[in-house]
């Protein structure tokens, strides 16, 4: 399966974005400053915004799904449990897994909004699909839970997954490294090779590079190895 960008872009005003590039099987991460377009070009590969510009091509894609940044845009049940089944998903085993088996009854939405993106998360990743966009999948979320999220996401092998985030600290393993810089996304490549040249980098792995000890991946498992290597 293969999603394939050909100057698929926006323009507004003076703010443009455009994109190149294909993706493959397996985890693609997307970095970026606050602002520079990683929730538009979410928006753009899933389909979502009719006046972009250049072309979105899916090969061997039947099944498709995007996590919003916020949850509240998905939630269609009436109750915690509703809003599982609405997935087609058993929700107690679910619940249980996620702290949540004693507010089965509750509306989704008097959730706090850590409580709902881990009900969301916990829906989304519950089913498998050919192209998976997460935006900003860890806001919200503890150090404890974006470990869990970052756990299943490093052990996915079926798919693509693009994950688009600025987050600094808690990362799945990761098979390809894009940015997006200046309007335009780039491609760093795979790790371990490409660390050196990602811009958007968080410092501890920067740091690690600088000191000769550049991690396998960006997973926090990768990165302890690294710092402990002699």
């Amino acid at each position: 399966m293969k999603l394939v960008l050909d100057h698929a872009g926006v323009r507004r005003g003076p703010w443009s974005l455009s994109a190149n590039g294909t993706f493959t099987n397996g985890v693609h991460l997307i970095s970026g400053d606050v602002g520079s377009g990683k929730s538009t070009l979410a928006q753009i590969m899933i389909g979502l915004l009719p006046d972009s510009t250049g072309t979105v091509e899916k090969e061997a894609i039947r099944a498709e799904m995007i996590s919003f940044q916020f949850p509240e845009y998905h939630i269609t049940g009436t109750t915690v449990r509703e809003e599982c089944e609405s997935w087609g998903l058993d929700p107690f085993p679910l619940l249980a897994t996620i702290g949540l088996s004693q507010k089965h009854t509750e509306d989704p939405l008097r959730l706090s909004r850590g409580e709902l993106k881990r009900l969301h998360l916990a829906c989304i990743l519950s089913r498998n699909y050919d192209l998976l966009i997460l935006d900003e999948p860890f806001s919200s979320l503890d150090v404890f839970e974006k470990q869990r999220i970052c756990a299943i996401l490093s052990g996915k092998t079926d798919g693509i997954t693009i994950l688009f985030t600025h987050e600094q600290s808690v990362f799945p393993r990761s098979d390809y490294i894009w940015e997006i810089q200046d309007g335009q996304l780039h491609l760093c490549g795979s790790p371990p090779e490409c660390l050196a040249r990602w811009e958007h980098a968080p410092p501890v792995i920067k740091a690690l590079i600088e000191r000769g000890k550049t991690p396998e991946n960006i997973s926090q498992e990768d990165l302890e190895a690294a710092a402990c290597a002699i």
